[in-house]
């Protein structure tokens, strides 16, 4: 495989035994490194687990969105005989669930845009089947919960008709406001239903969510639309991003996550396989790196996933995409994939709050406009319901309803105050790191 990574910094290797897994989470990054050729040192890891620990392990699995993937890499390596019967057992129901699951989601989203079609929308499909073989194997691998569409901003409202004729309903305050010329997410559910476990994420059900990235039109700036390319999937030409426009977006989607309290695992394994399918492949790169040139945001986003990745799985990106991309990232930016990458990404949910370090270091000497970050550490709104309001709706709809949103409520004051007071710990600690290195 062509070329590889710069060597890491020296603080790379300073770091203390604080900095390295422990328990959990040393078990959750053996099940993550099976997927990269450290195999043997893996199973080292997972010898000894015992089937009840397992159960735990099936948890953030699930969670990180790795559990079918995790079989299907078993079944490649016909190591299926290391798990557990009942942890075998498990993980096939859930890829026969999620075939079926899948099946649905694709004949809704082939209803869907048959009705953008015949109504001229201007739209392109994003993430989800888009992605495969690129970066997903096969769609039934992935574990998907929404439908993604980018929309022409004059084609928002026609769009959103058509949807909620559909039954979906919109929920507001999703991504931005409801006015179509500006940028914004608009989101759409239809029959909701509260109560709903992590052992149903694989399961065919009747509720669908929506998600309308409406494409705002401003001067000198470049539309992913006007690029887009036709595809053959769901049995009908369906507009996707082009070549390039999807590896960005998928890769600065990532980065979008990895600067959230808790990301899924999944998304960094796609991305790394995406960059391997065009690994010798100069002139995508090429392209990929004309494209974003001059946007530095682009040139971060890219640089932390694919470090962050480095770190844990080993190199695998050709030099003509780390040399403008990691090579790049400023030494406090690296400093905190090294200390903190591999603890934010094998956390369980509702995460850490590390991540606040990484957005004041990689907005620090930039005059933008974002909440302090003190604010950001300890926000005093609430979160929004899961699902609102139905009308007409019975008794233990609305008792699930309740349910979801105390349980949201509780998750979030553990992270908002036992995850905030531990990343005002490791800020001081971070800021001393910084120092150092700026000293040399």
């Amino acid at each position: 495989m062509a070329a590889a990574l710069s060597s890491r910094p020296a603080y790379g290797n300073a770091l203390d035994g604080s900095e390295r897994l422990r328990g959990e989470r040393a078990l959750r990054e053996a099940l993550f490194i099976v997927f990269c050729d450290r195999v043997p040192e893996a199973f080292a890891r997972l010898r000894n687990v015992s089937t009840s620990h397992w159960q735990e392990l099936l948890r953030w699995l699930d969670m990180s969105g790795l559990a079918l993937y995790f079989l299907d890499r078993m079944n490649e390596l016909q190591s299926t005989q290391w798990l557990p019967p009942a942890v075998l057992s498990r993980l096939q129901q859930n890829l026969a669930d999620n075939t079926e699951r899948t099946q649905t989601l694709i004949t809704e989203s082939a209803g869907i845009q048959r009705k953008f079609q015949d109504a001229g929308l201007k739209y392109a499909i994003l993430k989800g089947p888009s992605l495969c073989p690129l970066a997903v194997p096969r769609p039934e691998l992935r574990c998907q919960f929404d439908l993604d569409f980018l929309v022409a901003d004059e084609d928002g409202i026609s769009a959103r008709r058509i949807l909620e004729e559909r039954g979906y309903r919109l929920y507001p305050g999703h991504g931005g406001c409801l006015d179509a010329n500006s940028d914004a997410v608009w989101e759409f559910k239809r029959n909701e239903k509260p109560g709903v476990t992590l052992r149903d994420i694989y399961k065919a059900m009747p509720s669908y969510a929506v998600e309308l990235h409406i494409e705002s039109r401003r001067p000198g700036q470049r539309s992913l639309l006007d690029h887009a390319w036709n595809r053959s999937l769901f049995g009908m030409q369906v507009p996707v991003l082009s070549p390039v426009d999807l590896f960005i977006a998928q890769g600065m989607h990532a980065f979008k996550d990895i600067r959230s309290p808790f990301y899924r695992a999944s998304q960094l394994l796609e991305f790394r396989r995406h960059v391997i399918t065009h690994c010798d492949d100069k002139p995508f790169w090429q392209e990929v790196e004309s494209l974003a040139a001059g946007d530095r945001s682009v040139h971060q986003g890219l640089g932390v996933v694919i470090l962050l990745i480095t770190n844990i799985l080993g190199e695998f990106a050709p030099t003509s995409l780390t040399s403008w991309t990691v090579d790049r990232l400023r030494p406090a930016v690296r400093l905190w994939v090294e200390m903190y990458g591999r603890r934010s990404l094998f956390s369980l949910f509702p995460g850490t709050k590390l991540y606040l370090l990484l957005n004041r270091e990689l907005t620090a000497g930039e005059r933008v406009s974002s909440p302090s970050f003190r604010r950001e550490l300890l926000p005093i709104h609430f979160p929004r319901p899961a699902i609102q309001h139905l009308p007409g709706e019975s008794m233990s709809f609305r008792l699930g309803r309740y349910r979801m949103y105390v349980s949201r409520i509780v998750s979030r004051i553990f992270l908002h105050t036992i995850e905030g007071l531990r990343c005002l710990w490791q800020a001081r600690r971070f800021r001393r790191r910084v120092a150092a290195l700026a000293k040399g």
